[in-house]
């Protein structure tokens, strides 16, 4: 059976799912799956042939309101774009009372926040497809998604390598050490975490003092807790994100890959902009005008330039053509950024006698750090990683 036959097979086991569930619940499914292409026929079919009139598609972003449009063409139902809207969570949780058949929730865990729920609340709707690559790691946000709309379909991204959906990867994890003068920073803001942590309930205080900054009625000397437990989480990061040896490494590993196209990653804007300094390449993040994004993105699709340095930007919601190494510099603990940045280098790409080129991603994470604890979380449930115990 061929790739394509079986992925048509996945995807419709996907939606027989769903409607068996009533349609209402989620599809959890990894890069290649194809996770849009269930959100258009589900819409497609329902306005077809049950006669529906009106369906929304939820994005996080502009380019993918723009990008599920070009889908319903391309999958042969733009006869029924006139009865489908589309927009962004922050949009629509102002919307009141308006009644829609189908709603679809694309990359569902960044419209679950207590504020973009306001739109589940003020407006009705007859059926409900979420999708989103991973389920939602946060306990609040996965408990809130499994009353919405609980799971009725999951596969991961190693599934969906196994097969043939998207190229095979290897995960390199490469540890370099602070200089003396940033390892003073970081014992200085690691004391600080410690200190607070406990003040705040050594056992839950990221939790705590979440409850704390939601409750307007806080006492004073709490929120204060708060701030500077989350102060000390920053500072600690600062450090890492920004360890000078990270840049030797990877201008080290740049100088190595022979003019092949590489997507990095920073921890921060600003390191981004250092990276791109160091090895000659353009950035793509929220901190430049969208106009240059753009264009430094269209420049590394024709190959002008090789190099494209992202902070978070490219996490989802665009597809990056020929990308063949990723480097990344900057970490948080949640293995959904790790699995979308993942999969960003695993579009298919032939070599010779059309066997999949494997994709090459390296992490660089600075040893006896909170950020070796972030990696461990982040890759714990992946294959293909090589160079640390998870």
């Amino acid at each position: 059976m061929e790739t394509k036959t079986l992925r048509d097979e996945k995807q419709k086991e996907a939606i027989n799912n769903w409607a068996r569930a009533g349609f209402i619940g989620t599809v959890i499914a990894g890069t290649g799956f194809g996770k849009s292409r269930v959100g258009v026929v589900a819409v497609g079919e329902m306005l077809r042939r049950n006669k529906l009139y009106n369906a929304l598609i939820l994005v996080p972003t502009h380019i993918l309101k723009d990008q599920f449009k070009e889908e319903f063409i391309k999958w042969g139902y733009n006869d029924i774009l006139e009865n489908v809207e589309f927009m962004c969570y922050q949009s629509a949780y102002k919307l009141i009372n308006n009644k829609y058949n189908i709603v679809v929730c694309d990359e569902v865990h960044l419209g679950l926040s207590k504020e973009y729920r306001k739109f589940f609340k003020q407006n009705t709707y007859d059926y409900l497809l979420c999708i989103s690559a991973t389920a939602p790691e946060e306990k609040e946000y996965k408990f809130y998604l499994d009353t919405l709309a609980p799971t009725v379909f999951e596969i991961s991204l190693d599934e969906c390598v196994k097969l043939g959906f998207v190229a095979p990867y290897k995960i390199n994890c490469v540890a370099v050490k602070l200089r003396s003068d940033e390892q003073l920073l970081y014992n200085k803001a690691n004391k600080s975490f410690v200190n607070w942590k406990y003040k705040l309930g050594q056992y839950d205080a990221f939790n705590e003092a979440t409850r704390i900054m939601a409750n307007k009625n806080s006492h004073p000397e709490e929120k204060k807790k708060a701030i500077m437990f989350y102060r000390a989480i920053r500072n600690r990061k600062d450090v890492v994100d920004n360890a000078a040896n990270k840049l030797l490494l990877l201008k080290d590993i740049i100088e190595r890959q022979y003019g092949k196209k590489v997507l990095t990653f920073g921890g921060s804007n600003e390191f981004t902009n250092k990276m791109c300094d160091a090895i000659n390449g353009v950035s793509y993040h929220s901190g430049i005008p969208k106009k240059t994004r753009d264009l430094n993105l269209e420049m590394f699709k024709t190959g002008e330039v090789t190099v494209l340095c992202s902070t978070k930007a490219l996490n989802q919601g665009l597809n990056i053509p020929d990308a063949e190494i990723g480097i990344i510099c900057g970490l948080t603990s949640k293995s959904l950024t790790m699995i979308q940045r993942v999969g960003r280098l695993l579009r298919l790409k032939k070599g010779e006698h059309g066997i999949s080129l494997p994709a090459q991603i390296f992490i660089i994470y600075v040893k006896d750090s909170q950020e070796e604890k972030w990696l461990k979380n982040a890759v714990g449930n992946l294959d293909n990683v090589a160079g640390i115990n998870v």
